[in-house]
C-alpha cells in the first residue's frame, strides 16, 4: 500500500454498506484524510479502526493539500474518505485526486456508496444515457443559467439538493420542467428513506405539503431528459432562437453554434440565416 492514495467510498447512511475491501484498505493505510476529521473519527471508531487523521475539505489551504502529497510520495499510504459516499464525486477530494495524478502519485478507487447511482438504479427513469450535475450554483442567476442547459438535456440528469435548499430549488425546478417524470429521493438508506414519484410539478406541490419534520433530509432529484417534442424552440424562428441564447450570456457566436447543435443543421446554415 506505500505511496498510494486510496479512494474508500464510505456509507450514505446504512453502516452495513461499509465493504469488507473499504474496512481493510482503512485499517492498512498509514493515514486517513477526512472531509470532516470528527465524522470521520466517529466511522473509524464505529469500525474498530485506530488510525492518524488529517483534515482535508473544501477550504483546505494549498499547504495542507502539499502536505498529504508529500507524505504520499514518501511512501506513506492515505485513505480519503469524505463524510458519505464517494470522495472527489461533487466533492473536495477531487482537487488532492488530481494533484496526486499529476505529481505521478498512484490512486486506486475503491467501488462503494453512491447516493446519485443508487437513486437512479431505483428511479424507473432511462438509465442507459444520463449525466450527473452535482449541487446547483448558490447564485440565482448562476443557477437560472444551469437549469436553462439543463433543460436542453436529452438524456436523464442527476442533481443533489440540500435540506435548506429543498423547498425553493424545487419550485424552479418545477417551473423549469413542468410535466416531466421525475423522481425525488430522500435520506437513502436511511431509517426514513423515501422516494417520491411523479412530474416535476406534483413533486414541488406534494413537498411543499409536507410537515417541517418531514421535509428534514438529504435528496437527489432525477429528471428525465427533454422530449423531442418538448424543444423550447419548436416555434421559435431561427433569429429568435439565438436571441434567446444571447439573452442568457452567450455570444452571438456561440449562441449560433448552440442552436446548430439544437436544430442538427450546420453553423454555416444559422450564420447565413441571421446575417440576411
Amino acid at each position: 500500500m506505500a505511496g498510494t492514495l486510496y479512494i474508500v467510498p464510505t456509507p450514505i447512511g446504512n453502516l452495513g454498506d461499509m465493504t469488507l475491501r473499504a474496512k481493510e484498505t482503512l485499517e492498512g493505510a498509514d493515514f486517513v484524510a477526512a472531509e470532516d476529521t470528527r465524522v470521520g473519527g466517529k466511522l473509524l471508531m464505529l469500525l474498530g479502526i485506530k488510525k492518524p487523521l488529517v483534515s482535508y475539505h473544501e477550504h483546505s489551504s494549498r499547504n495542507a493539500m502539499e502536505s498529504i502529497i508529500e507524505r504520499i510520495a514518501s511512501g506513506e499510504s492515505c485513505a480519503l474518505i469524505t463524510d458519505a459516499g464517494t470522495p472527489a464525486v461533487s466533492d473536495p477530494g477531487e482537487k488532492l485526486v488530481a494533484a496526486c495524478a499529476q505529481s505521478g502519485i498512484p490512486v486506486c478507487a475503491l467501488p462503494g456508496a453512491c447516493a446519485a447511482i443508487t437513486a437512479l438504479s431505483a428511479s424507473g427513469l432511462a438509465s442507459r444515457r444520463f449525466c450527473f450535475e452535482g449541487f446547483l450554483p448558490e447564485n440565482a442567476t448562476e443557477r437560472k443559467e444551469r437549469i436553462a442547459e439543463l433543460a436542453r438535456e436529452k438524456r436523464t440528469f442527476i442533481l443533489y439538493i440540500s435540506p435548506h435548499d429543498a423547498e425553493s430549488y424545487l419550485k424552479e425546478l418545477a417551473s423549469a420542467f413542468g410535466s416531466r417524470k421525475c423522481v425525488l429521493a430522500k435520506e437513502l438508506t436511511k431509517l426514513h428513506e423515501r422516494y417520491f414519484r411523479g412530474t416535476a410539478e406534483s413533486l414541488c406541490e406534494e413537498f411543499s405539503a409536507l410537515s417541517a419534520p418531514e421535509k428534514k433530509g438529504e435528496y437527489v432529484f432525477i429528471c428525465e431528459g427533454m422530449p423531442e417534442e418538448e424543444a423550447f424552440w419548436k416555434n421559435m424562428t431561427v433569429v429568435e432562437h439565438v436571441e434567446h441564447y444571447i439573452s442568457l450570456g452567450l455570444s452571438k457566436m456561440d449562441a449560433c453554434k448552440q442552436v446548430s447543435r439544437d436544430r442538427g443543421v450546420g453553423k454555416g446554415e444559422i450564420y447565413k440565416i441571421i446575417n440576411t
